[in-house]
């Protein structure tokens, strides 16, 4: 099995050591640079190519979330983790709308850390529903009617089917939840997902529940309640 390449960033020496320790150890992961910000860890890409980058936010020269926006532009780009000390906060979900697969607290237990890394090099989002609900709910702001008009706007690319399926994903549903809820397949859902995603142009599951927060979808009761 090929390992999964990771890059550290993170301005605290302190904290990439410990975290070089703590993932360095797992057979599967290869540690394949370490940064002390944003521009240098785009430097490293380009050299380490690697899967999965471990991003702090708050970090001089280029913070966290700069460098995240510019790594997911780029056609090829690594999966972005976010670090972060808080539960809730501006930064990381601005982060997460950038296209970041999740965050992890920097006190998360380093048998979960290992598997959150494993999981976004998986394709798989790391962000609980509990979690995932908290940082929508924290999502307000002056911009919010701006916000809602855009992506009610945006929703619009989506067929009927389409939209029940990104309402789902935005409730926090696993495809299992979402196939048994909507009477459809597994795979059948995940083509629905990926649908959704080209045609929204996103990048992951967090981002389409995000926007089915903006657009207000998550605010109606599900059929049943």
């Amino acid at each position: 099995m090929t390992a999964i390449r990771l890059l550290l960033v993170d301005d605290d020496p302190l904290v990439r050591a410990g975290l070089s320790f703590m993932l360095g150890g797992a057979d599967d992961i290869e540690i394949v640079g370490e940064a002390a910000d944003g521009a240098e860890a785009e430097t490293l890409v380009d050299r380490t190519r690697p899967d999965v980058v471990l991003m702090d936010i708050r970090m001089p020269t280029v913070d966290g979330l700069t460098a995240t926006e510019r790594l997911r532009a780029r056609e090829d780009a690594p999966q972005v983790v976010v670090l972060t000390t808080f539960h809730a906060d501006e930064q990381v979900l601005r982060a997460l709308r950038a296209g970041a697969a999740g965050f992890v607290l920097k006190d998360t237990p380093p048998a979960e850390i290992v598997a959150a890394v494993r999981r976004v090099a998986a394709g798989d989002p790391v962000l609980s529903p509990t979690v995932t609900r908290q940082l929508m709910r924290h999502a307000v702001g002056t911009a919010a009617d701006t916000r809602r008009t855009r992506a009610r706007e945006r929703m619009t690319a989506l067929n009927d089917r389409e939209r029940e399926v990104a309402v789902a994903v935005g409730r926090g549903l696993a495809n299992a939840e979402i196939a048994a809820a909507l009477y459809m397949s597994v795979p059948t859902v995940k083509t629905h997902v990926s649908r959704i995603l080209a045609k929204l142009d996103l990048n992951n599951r967090v981002q389409i529940a995000l926007l089915a927060y903006d657009a207000g979808l998550l605010e109606e009761e599900p059929e049943g309640h």
